[in-house]
C-alpha cells in the first residue's frame, strides 16, 4: 500500500494520515494491525478515535486498539498515544483493562464444583499477576483529550466537530478532513468455495482461521466443531458469518459458541455472531462473561442487562459434564495472562481436546509451581494434558503466555501426529515434525469416523422443525406425528420445484440449499434458504400457484403432501398464522420490509417472521397512533402516509414510507413512552402487537439493536 499526503484508506477501514510526528490513524477496526504492519513506517503510536466506537450495522468495535498497544509496547519498547473526548478515555480504559491485564476482582469458587477445594482450583489473581509483572496500564498507553473540540500537540491540531467529522491540521495547512463514522471491510481468504451447500456432517471440525492476530497472511484462529450435524463456533474470528456465506455455508447451521477469553482476536467475532438473524446461546464461564460485559457495555454503552437479553447464556461449572448438541463437554481453566478456558469433548467413539490459549511448557509449569504461583493440585491438573485423546487441538504462540512450537514438536511421534496446531503462522510452523498445521477453508473439513446412531434420521427431522417459527408452540405429540407425514426431497440446481398456475398439492421446508420464487411482481429477489418454508399459500386457498419457486442450487427439502398438512395444523395456533401470513404476503410486504430504513438488512427468514405479525390498518388525517406518557401497544410500519413524531408537543422527525413508528424501549419494558404519533395524511400501515414483537426481537437480537440505535437517534434530535 502506497501511503501519500492526506488520508489513505486501510484494506479493512479506517484511516492512516502521515503528518512530521509520523503516522496518525483514525479508527482501528478489528485486525487493521494487519494492515498497518505492513506499511513503511508500520504501526502508528497517534490514534484518533471516531464519533462512534462500534457499529450496529457490523456488529464490531471500530476502535479496536489492543493489537497496536500490544505491538507498540512488546515489540517497539514506545506508549501509544489516543486521542479521544474525556467519555471515550472511560470507555476505552474499561476494554482495556478487561482485555490487557483481565478483571480487577476474580473470585472462581461458585464456578467449581467443591469452591477451592476443587482439583486443580487455580489462584487466578496470582497467574494473571505474574503475567502481568510491574506494567500498569499507563505504560502502555497516553490520552490526549479534546478541548472543547480541538487537540493540539506540537506542528499538529485536530478538530472534532459533532456529527460532521475530524480535520487535521499541520502547522496550520489542512491535511485531512475525516468522516464522523468509519466503515469496516471484511478481508480474508474464504479458501475454497463449495460448489453445493454445505452439508453438516454427523462429526467434524472447520478451521475458520489457523493464525494469530499479528499474522498479515492469514486468518484469525477459530473453528467450528460439528456434532449431531449442528455447528459450535469456538472463538469465531471477526470475519467468520461472511466467511460462511460466501464459502456455501449456511450461517443458521450454527446457534452455539463458546467463549474461551476476552482478548479481541477472540471475541470480535462473538458479539457479532450474537446480532446475527437468531438467538444463539454462548457457553463460558462467568468470570468471562462478566468481562466480556463490561467490554461491550463500555463500546456500545448498553447496560449489560440489556446486552444479557441478547442471547442465551450457559454459565459453566468447571469439570462438570455438559451436553451440548449431543456431545459431553468437560470445561477447565487453561494457564494464561487472563482468564480462559478450554475444553474436552467425548461424542460416541471419539474424542478431542482443545488447549486454547495456553502455556503448555512442564518446564515453565515447574518454575511456576516452585514460586508458589500454582498450587500442587493445579499444577498437577495442567501437567495430565490429555495427550492419549483422538483428535487434539492446541496452540502455539510466542512465549512467555503460549506454548513454545518446540515444545510440541519434542512430543513422541504418535502423539504429533493426532495434534493440529493453531494460532501460529505459516512461517513459524517446523516443517520436519509430524505435527499438523491447521489448515483454513470449508473444503479442509476433518472428518474423523464416529459411530451411527439408529436415530440419525429423527434428530435431523426434529432439529428441523424445532428451527421453524411457526411450529415452536406445538406439543410433543405433533412432532410424533410430524415424523410420520415428512419426505425427504431433492432437487438438482436450475429445477423448478412448482410452477406457477398449477394446484398446491405440498408444502415445503428447506433442509439445505436455495430457492427463489419468481414471477411474484416484488421489486426484489426474493429468496429462501434453511429452515424457510413455501408452498402454503395455494394449500389454505385453494387457488393456483401464485408464483414459480426454483432450486438455485442443490436443495434438499422436507415434503408434506396437502391432506397431511391441512390435518396437521387444524386446530392449532398454526393455522391462523399461516392465514395471517398468506394475507399479508400477498400485500407486497416483502417490498415495503425490503425498502424500509430499519428492516432492509434482514434476512428472507426474518422478512417471513416479520410478515407472519403484521397486520394491515388504515387510518385518517389526524389520527394518533399513541401519545406522549401513554404504555404503547403497538408498532408501526408504514405503507403509505406520513406522521409526525414529537415529544411534549415539539416536533422532532417526520416519517412516511417504510419507516417504523414505535418505540421498542418503552413497548419492551411496558412503561411509558416519551413519544407522540400524529398521522398527517390518510395512512395505510401495518400493524404489530407488543408482545409479538417481543418474541421477534428475542429472536433476532440485531434487529433490536438497530430498533435501540433507531430511538437513540430520534431522542438526539
Amino acid at each position: 500500500m502506497k501511503i501519500e499526503k492526506g488520508k489513505n484508506r486501510l484494506p479493512r477501514g479506517g484511516y492512516i494520515v502521515p503528518t512530521q510526528l509520523g503516522y496518525v490513524q483514525y479508527g482501528a477496526p478489528p485486525e487493521t494491525i494487519k494492515d498497518s504492519m505492513v506499511l513503511p513506517g508500520s504501526v502508528p503510536v497517534i490514534f484518533i478515535l471516531p464519533g462512534e466506537l462500534f457499529s450496529v450495522e457490523k456488529g464490531i468495535a471500530v476502535a479496536e486498539l489492543e493489537f497496536p498497544l500490544y505491538f507498540n509496547h512488546f515489540l517497539k519498547q514506545r506508549k501509544t498515544l489516543i486521542i479521544a473526548t474525556e467519555g471515550q478515555k472511560n470507555q476505552i480504559l474499561t476494554l482495556l483493562q478487561e482485555s490487557v491485564f483481565g478483571p480487577v476482582n476474580v473470585n472462581l469458587e461458585s464456578e467449581f464444583p467443591e469452591g477451592n477445594k476443587s482439583v486443580g482450583f487455580p489462584d487466578m489473581k496470582k497467574e494473571m499477576e505474574h503475567f502481568r509483572g510491574n506494567r500498569k496500564m499507563e505504560d502502555l498507553v497516553e490520552f490526549g483529550t479534546f478541548q472543547n473540540g480541538i487537540f493540539a500537540m506540537d506542528s499538529l491540531e485536530i478538530r472534532r466537530e459533532d456529527n460532521k467529522g475530524f480535520f487535521i491540521y499541520e502547522n496550520g495547512e489542512l491535511l485531512a478532513e475525516l468522516p464522523w463514522t468509519i466503515d469496516f471491510h471484511f478481508k480474508y481468504d474464504i479458501g475454497e468455495r463449495l460448489d453445493n451447500p454445505f452439508e453438516a456432517p454427523e462429526y467434524g471440525i472447520t478451521c475458520l482461521g489457523p493464525s494469530h492476530g499479528f499474522d498479515p497472511a492469514d486468518n484469525t484462529s477459530g473453528f467450528i466443531l460439528w456434532i449431531n450435524r449442528r455447528g459450535i463456533m469456538i472463538d469465531p474470528p471477526v470475519n467468520s458469518t461472511e466467511w460462511l456465506r460466501e464459502s456455501n455455508v449456511n450461517p443458521k447451521l450454527i446457534s452455539h459458541v463458546i467463549l474461551t477469553h476476552c482478548h479481541a482476536d477472540h471475541d470480535a467475532g462473538t458479539f457479532q455472531k450474537i446480532l446475527e438473524e437468531s438467538s444463539i446461546t454462548i457457553h463460558t464461564t462467568e468470570t468471562i462473561m462478566d468481562s466480556f460485559m463490561r467490554k461491550y457495555a463500555a463500546l456500545t454503552k448498553m447496560k449489560k442487562k440489556t446486552l444479557l437479553a441478547l442471547f442465551n447464556f450457559n454459565p459453566l461449572t468447571i469439570n462438570r459434564p455438559v451436553f451440548i448438541e449431543g456431545g459431553e463437554f468437560l470445561f477447565y481453566y487453561a494457564l494464561h495472562s487472563i482468564p480462559t478456558i478450554g475444553f474436552r469433548v467425548h461424542y460416541r467413539n471419539q474424542s478431542f481436546v482443545y488447549s486454547s490459549d495456553h502455556l503448555n511448557d512442564p518446564a515453565v509449569l515447574e518454575s511456576l509451581f516452585q514460586k508458589n504461583i500454582l498450587s500442587e493440585s493445579r499444577y498437577q491438573s495442567l501437567m495430565g494434558f490429555p495427550w492419549h485423546y483422538n483428535t487434539i487441538y492446541h496452540e502455539s504462540g510466542v512465549p512467555p503466555i503460549h506454548t513454545p512450537i518446540k515444545y510440541l514438536a519434542s512430543l513422541p511421534e504418535e502423539i504429533q501426529k493426532k495434534i493440529t496446531v493453531y494460532h501460529i503462522s505459516r512461517k513459524d510452523f517446523p516443517t520436519d515434525t509430524q505435527l499438523n498445521l491447521a489448515t483454513f477453508g470449508i473444503a479442509n473439513t476433518l472428518y474423523p469416523i464416529v459411530e451411527k446412531s439408529e436415530y440419525e434420521n429423527a434428530i435431523e427431522v426434529l432439529d428441523i422443525m424445532n428451527h421453524v417459527d411457526l411450529f415452536e408452540e406445538l406439543k410433543v405429540s405433533k412432532a410424533r406425528e410430524f415424523l410420520t407425514i415428512v419426505k425427504d426431497v431433492h432437487f438438482p440446481m436450475g429445477e423448478y420445484i412448482i410452477h406457477k398456475n398449477t394446484p398446491g398439492d405440498a408444502f415445503y421446508i428447506i433442509k439445505n440449499g436455495k430457492v427463489s420464487v419468481q414471477n411474484v411482481g416484488t421489486n426484489y429477489k426474493k429468496e429462501y434458504g434453511r429452515y424457510d418454508y413455501f408452498g402454503e399459500a395455494s394449500i389454505f386457498t385453494g387457488n393456483l400457484r401464485s408464483a414459480d419457486v426454483m432450486a438455485e442450487t442443490n436443495v434438499s427439502a422436507l415434503k408434506i403432501e396437502k391432506n397431511a398438512f391441512i390435518n396437521f395444523i387444524e386446530g392449532t395456533n398454526l393455522e391462523n398464522s399461516l392465514k395471517q401470513l398468506i394475507e399479508i404476503r400477498d400485500s407486497r410486504s416483502w417490498d415495503l420490509l425490503s425498502d424500509s430504513p430499519i428492516f432492509r438488512g434482514m434476512t428472507s427468514h426474518q422478512k417471513t417472521q416479520m410478515e407472519n405479525i403484521m397486520h394491515f390498518v388504515e387510518y385518517e388525517n389526524g389520527h394518533k397512533l399513541f401519545d406522549t406518557h401513554e404504555i404503547p401497544e403497538y408498532a408501526y410500519l408504514i405503507i403509505e402516509g406520513e406522521m409526525n413524531i414529537s415529544i411534549d408537543g415539539k416536533p422532532i422527525r417526520k416519517l412516511s414510507r417504510g419507516d417504523f413508528a414505535g418505540d421498542i424501549f418503552s413497548i419492551q419494558k411496558r412503561i411509558v413512552s416519551p413519544f407522540c404519533a400524529t398521522l398527517t395524511k390518510k395512512s395505510q400501515l401495518y400493524t404489530v402487537h407488543h408482545e409479538a414483537l417481543n418474541n421477534f426481537i428475542q429472536r433476532n437480537p440485531g434487529v433490536y439493536m438497530r430498533l435501540l440505535r433507531y430511538r437513540e437517534e430520534i431522542l438526539s434530535e
